[in-house]
């Protein structure tokens, strides 16, 4: 640029100053003559005022051309409010160079800029009140909405490589393989969720060590970024998680090794997760911070699942937690973890997965929501939603969610075989959750989630304690190696009935209130020889005296069919 008698300067911002002629010049008058041009900066323009639609804060657009070449970078209002020294010192990161001895004139100049666009921005990344999807770098379906974050935050969403190629090495590969449909169709699934009104949660692969569920959830990640960055751990607390999840927000959150999580915090990370809200904090100020919001499903896995996990801590499982993260056999398909190898031997077919998914991701879900924005059929997903749905059968209201859950898996797969983003058969994808949806609906039995659960726990209870904390309620004398008695058994033909009392029925079932177990040994039709009215029987006990005791048969509670 040229600056005053046609000197030359390089690029920048500039201070172009001025000072006045002393009173007596040879004209006699006052004049104004510019001197020298002052640098503060290397080229960096305002171009648009930013509104962040989460908080209604301010911002300012800035454009700077670095050696690097171009970046963008939204400056928060609220630095001008102090130095301005952590404002520049992200701009130096990204690459800028402020005069050391000018910062304030810099900052003066950038607030003393006037642009007349205004945008809209968003910490959160995922569907926008505008309609927009948005993602770091990108936002699909408007030019006026941006996504609003630290300079050094880490870019999940990145690219490699092309859609054909991910489609070439990696989708076709996953054909015939249902856990790595499902893979896929938990990470598709993301932007469906809040359209057809499903909760989020998730689905947990169980497997032994180097099955391949790790595998699975890098072809999982691989749709919307970089797997080595996209995916994360169970290992970290449960703000940790939410923070996590918020950054995934409409798309798909992959925990690798449940073992790493706190046993005592593991499900009430599950419930969190699947609610979609973090927990309210508030500044030092004592003003309540924005709590952090998702909706996404999870894609986990481990060694154990989650009820075994929680169990380590001594804490009863929740059969409300296992519906949110819903075990999915991983371990002990035709090839461990896979179905169809497509003629390669094991480790083959993991290492040419592994390599391909490092080189090529990023494109598939941002090409879906492309596909998705452009038909803007509203009434005609639900239409179809309900019409994979009613494939999915489930005999009561806790199936039914874990059915709604595989049945947008299914959805999300199908719709991008149709879009041409999947190179699979139309179908396929929806037999391969019906077959893992299936699985699951034998391996649980029918009936409510919370019942099985307590028939599961005084079942264990007597397989445990059974000769150590029960007698013969028959006999003349008490036993004196019972300990800590839990009840009696009595003979009935060629079973035993255990007469439970009642701290004992308690703790069997932990967890639950008595009023509760009751009901789930009526409807097993577990609980026998009561009085109507009190559901226990009165026994004359050894020893002499009486007591009244829950009578239980322990063959209805074997939901697998083996006595006890």
């Amino acid at each position: 640029m040229g600056g005053e008698a046609g000197r030359k300067l390089r690029p920048g911002v500039y201070w172009h100053g001025f000072k006045r002629a002393a009173v007596g010049d040879d004209d006699g008058e006052e004049s104004a003559r510019p001197i020298n041009d002052e640098w503060l900066a290397t080229p960096m323009t305002v171009v648009a005022r930013t509104i962040n639609s989460d908080d209604g804060t301010e911002g300012r657009l800035l454009r700077l051309l670095t050696d690097n070449g171009y970046k963008e970078w939204i400056i928060p209002m609220e630095v001008f409010g102090g130095s301005g020294e952590d404002a520049r010192r992200a701009l130096f990161g990204m690459g800028a160079i402020i005069a050391p001895r000018k910062r304030g004139q810099f900052m003066e100049y950038l607030l003393e800029q006037h642009p007349n666009q205004t945008i809209t921005t968003t910490a959160r990344p995922g569907w926008h009140a505008s309609g927009a999807f948005v993602l770091p770098h990108r936002t699909i379906g408007s030019d006026t909405v941006r996504y609003q974050t630290g300079v050094r935050s880490l870019n999940l969403y990145s690219t490699s490589g092309t859609l054909e190629q991910w489609q070439a090495e990696v989708a076709a590969k996953c054909a015939g393989n249902p856990v790595l449909t499902l893979a896929i169709g938990c990470a598709l699934a993301g932007p469906l969720l809040s359209l057809v009104g499903v909760v989020g949660g998730g689905v947990h692969l169980v497997g032994d060590s180097s099955s391949g569920k790790s595998l699975a959830q890098l072809v999982g990640s691989s749709v919307w970024g970089d797997p080595g960055v996209f995916a994360a751990s169970w290992d970290m607390t449960k703000g940790g998680l939410e923070i996590e999840a918020s950054s995934r927000n409409d798309t798909i959150l992959p925990l690798d090794e449940i073992k790493r999580a706190d046993p005592k915090q593991v499900q009430a990370m599950a419930y969190s997760l699947a609610n979609g809200q973090g927990k309210g904090t508030m500044t030092r100020e004592r003003e309540a911070r924005p709590k952090l919001t998702w909706r996404l499903l999870a894609l986990s896995s481990g060694e154990r699942s989650l009820a075994e996990h929680a169990a380590i801590s001594g804490n009863a499982a929740h059969a409300g937690a296992e519906l949110r993260m819903v075990d999915v056999n991983a371990g002990t398909r035709t090839y461990r973890a896979f179905d169809e190898l497509h003629g390669m031997e094991g480790a083959d077919f993991h290492r040419l997965l592994t390599v391909a998914v490092g080189h090529q991701h990023g494109h598939l879900g941002p090409a879906f929501v492309e596909r998705l924005l452009d038909t803007d059929d509203r009434p005609g997903l639900l239409q179809d939603f309900a019409h994979v749905r009613a494939q999915f059968i489930e005999d009561n209201a806790q199936a039914g969610r874990v059915a709604d859950r595989f049945a947008v898996i299914a959805l999300a797969c199908e719709m991008a075989v149709a879009y041409g983003l999947l190179p699979w058969a139309a179908g396929n994808a929806l037999a391969d959750c019906q077959l893992l949806y299936g699985e699951w609906l034998s391996r649980v039995g029918s009936g409510n989630a919370e019942d099985r659960q307590i028939l599961a726990g005084i079942h264990d209870f007597i397989d445990k304690h059974g000769t150590s904390r029960f007698s013969d309620v028959n006999d003349q004398l008490p036993d004196a190696k019972v300990f800590n008695r839990a009840g009696y058994w009595e003979s009935a033909g060629n079973k035993r009935l255990y007469l439970f009392n009642k701290s004992s029925l308690v703790e069997a079932a932990h967890g639950y209130g008595l009023a509760r177990i009751i009901k789930a040994l009526e409807g097993a039709k577990a609980l026998t020889k009561f009085d109507a009215e009190r559901r226990t029987k009165n026994y004359r006990i050894p020893g002499g005296g009486q007591s009244r005791l829950y009578v239980v048969d322990p063959v209805a509670l074997d939901t697998d069919g083996v006595g006890a």
